[in-house]
């Protein structure tokens, strides 16, 4: 009895200490933030570009600030928030202990919000960036630990170290463009985060985590998961990558389509159809088909700029950016919320609406680059508009949950 009125007593955990409870709760939380005060500031620049507010006084071309401030600061907290989960039951291994990654999730919230200030602010982009930095490295040397142990499976694991190395190097390139002003550096940042870093780690976990999910819903389903496709999606992405830094993007199509077709194959061995009777499973295989789709019109333009003509723009870009990454992030991210919350693995009405208006999403930023030219900018900024209502509310849905303990009474 005397135990019972002790536990009735005690104080609720704060909710800066919960947030600290592990690491998907803090580096998701960051994420969610940046993902709004990104585009935000994305919004501004394309409702000032119509007339409908004065131009921001940026620190550098707003085109370059947005590329920054997506494929550095939004992406990665989910990712890293994401591998230090999962990472280390890949490899059998015990959590990751709250002493390893809270000093480089510091690092990151100070490098961020410096880097944030910086594009309005002369003088505070280089010093964000470095903080960012030296987080970045903290983060890695958590994981490469945990990814070469002596576990014999360890493949997944590594290519996902390799990849988030890659992206310290665009930090690092980033950090060159922020001292320098020279473009060639953030050309350089922009095409390793996308193919060296991001299209690497969004396909390895894929490839690893969507059979496995499918296998314990979808009825009579056969595992397909060879590794021979590892090798040919993520070498199309670094040769990609390389070529596009060389500037000869008319050769991509060599690497372009082959990754489509394979992707488009693994779709549908993977059983999209059947994956959507059940919206949290459906989400992520309709994000992952959004792989082949970039990678088909990637292709196409290529083929294209072969023959001298320019089409698509930055729509295969995008195809990849929105439908693929931020798909796959919302599917993931609300999957990972949910189990690791003590909720069950369902998503509700509002999440998959969500999510299917991100796909709304996609498809507008991709119609932009269809439209005539004068027409552009609006729509850009409707699909801009239509982010922020998505991730607006889905932030309104989730980012409480990281602030309240589990609804099991289970760490974590």
């Amino acid at each position: 009895m005397k135990d019972v009125q002790k536990m009735q007593t005690q104080p609720a955990p704060r909710a800066q200490s919960i947030l600290f409870a592990a690491p998907h709760r803090s580096m998701f939380f960051l994420g969610g933030v940046m993902l709004l005060v990104a585009f935000i500031l994305w919004a501004l620049e394309l409702a000032s570009r119509v007339g409908l507010t004065p131009v921001l006084p940026w620190t550098l071309p707003p085109g370059w600030m947005h590329a920054l401030l997506v494929l550095g600061g939004v992406f990665p907290p989910f990712m890293f928030g994401f591998l230090l989960t999962a990472m280390p039951r890949w490899q059998g291994e015990h959590d990751v202990t709250q002493s390893m990654w809270l000093w480089p999730w510091r690092f990151l919230v100070a490098g961020w919000a410096v880097t944030v200030a910086g594009t309005l602010v002369p003088g505070l982009l280089a010093i964000g960036l470095l903080l960012v930095l030296v987080g970045w490295w903290g983060v890695g040397r958590v994981l490469r630990r945990v990814a070469y142990n002596d576990n014999p499976d360890s493949l997944h694991a590594r290519l996902v170290w390799c990849a988030i190395a890659a992206g310290g190097f665009a930090v690092v390139a980033w950090l060159g463009f922020a001292i320098s002003g020279n473009g060639i550096f953030g050309r350089v940042a922009i095409d390793v985060g996308v193919w060296w870093f991001m299209l690497p780690v969004f396909f390895t976990v894929c490839h690893r985590m969507i059979p496995f999910f499918s296998s314990n819903i979808i009825e009579g389903y056969v595992m397909v998961r060879p590794r021979w496709v590892i090798a040919v999606i993520i070498g199309a992405a670094v040769a990609h990558g390389a070529l596009s830094i060389a500037g000869a993007n008319a050769l991509t199509w060599i690497v372009d389509a082959p990754a489509a077709a394979i992707a488009l194959w693994l779709s549908w061995k993977w059983r999209l159809v059947p994956s959507l009777r059940v919206p949290l499973l459906g989400m992520l295989h309709i994000g992952f088909a959004w792989l082949g789709v970039g990678f088909a019109m990637s292709a196409v333009q290529s083929v294209a700029a072969l023959a001298g003509n320019a089409v698509l723009g930055l729509a295969p870009l995008h195809a990849i950016g929105i439908g693929f990454f931020a798909s796959v992030l919302l599917a993931m991210v609300s999957r990972v919320t949910l189990g690791h919350s003590g909720n069950k693995l369902v998503a509700d009405r509002l999440t998959w609406g969500l999510f299917l208006g991100l796909e709304l999403v996609a498809l507008t930023r991709i119609l932009a680059e269809i439209v005539p030219p004068a027409s552009s900018a609006g729509v850009m900024l409707a699909a801009v508009l239509g982010w922020l209502a998505v991730f607006g509310a889905w932030a309104m849905r989730y980012l409480p949950v990281y602030l309240r303990p589990r609804s099991d009474g289970r760490p974590g």
